[in-house]
C-alpha cells in the first residue's frame, strides 16, 4: 500500500505534535479524530494554513512531566489533514493520513498552546516507498489469529471489508484500530519495517487471545 507520493525534502522538520495515548498512526494509515481542546483546536488551524501537517506521538509513563507536559516516546508519525469538517458547535473532524516516521530530536517553543519538535526524519525515508508488501507468513495464518482474537474480545468483524484489503492494508488497519496496550503501540510503530511489524501483530493477536485452547470464532478462509 503506497503512501503519499512524497520526497522527503518536501516535509517539514518543524512541526506541531499531538500526544494522545493509545492512539496510533502509522504511514499508509488513516486517522479520524475529533478535536475539541481550543489549543488542539489552534493547532488544527496553523496547521490547514502551513501544509496541513501534524505529528502523532504518545506520551510515555515512564518518563517525569515536563514544563510543557508529559514526557513523550521519541518515536512518532507525521501525517497531513486528508479531509476535515468543523461541526456547529465548534470542533474539527479530521482524517489524518500516515506520512513517515520520525525521531523526536527536541521540542521546541510552543505555539498558541500546543507542543512543537524539531524531528529527524531521514532514518524514516523507506516509508515513503512503502508498496504492497507480502506477509511474512500466509493470510490464513493471519486470519486464524485475527479470528480468535476478536472471539476472545467480543469483537464482530466485518470479514468482508477484511477480505477486499491486500495484506499491507490489513496490517496497518488492524495494528491502529485493535485495542493494544500503549506500550504494544509503540512497539508497532517502531517496528524497523513492514515485514517485522507484521510479525509483531500476529504475536500481539496470539498473546491477548491465548486462552489454553483453540478461540471459538469461526475462521474465514483466505481466498
Amino acid at each position: 500500500m503506497a503512501t503519499v507520493s512524497l520526497r522527503l525534502e518536501d516535509l517539514p522538520e518543524e512541526f506541531p505534535v499531538f500526544p494522545l495515548g493509545g492512539a496510533l498512526l502509522l504511514p499508509g494509515g488513516r486517522l479520524p479524530l475529533n478535536i475539541f481542546e481550543p489549543r488542539y483546536l489552534a493547532m488544527v488551524e496553523d496547521a490547514l494554513g502551513q501544509g496541513r501537517y501534524f505529528g502523532m506521538v504518545q506520551p510515555d509513563k515512564r518518563l517525569p512531566n515536563g514544563k510543557d507536559g508529559p514526557g513523550l516516546y521519541r518515536t512518532g508519525c507525521l501525517g497531513r489533514i486528508s479531509s476535515f469538517e468543523e461541526t456547529d458547535d465548534g470542533r474539527y473532524l479530521i482524517t489524518l493520513a500516515g506520512i513517515i516516521r520520525f525521531g523526536i530530536a527536541e521540542e521546541i517553543e510552543m505555539r498558541r498552546g500546543y507542543r512543537r519538535v524539531h524531528a529527524g526524519l531521514a532514518g524514516f525515508a523507506a516509508d515513503l516507498r512503502a508498496g504492497d508488501e507480502s506477509l511474512p507468513f500466509t493470510r490464513q495464518i493471519l486470519l486464524d489469529a485475527l479470528a480468535r482474537y476478536f472471539a476472545k474480545a467480543g469483537i464482530d468483524a466485518n470479514w468482508d471489508a477484511i477480505g477486499e484489503m491486500s495484506d499491507s492494508a490489513l496490517v496497518v488497519s488492524l495494528c491502529m484500530a485493535c485495542p493494544f496496550g500503549h506500550e504494544e503501540k509503540q512497539a508497532l510503530l517502531e517496528a524497523k519495517d513492514p515485514l517485522l511489524r507484521a510479525m509483531t501483530l500476529r504475536t500481539l493477536l496470539e498473546i491477548d487471545s491465548f486462552d489454553g485452547g483453540p478461540g471459538n470464532g469461526k475462521t474465514p478462509k483466505a481466498s
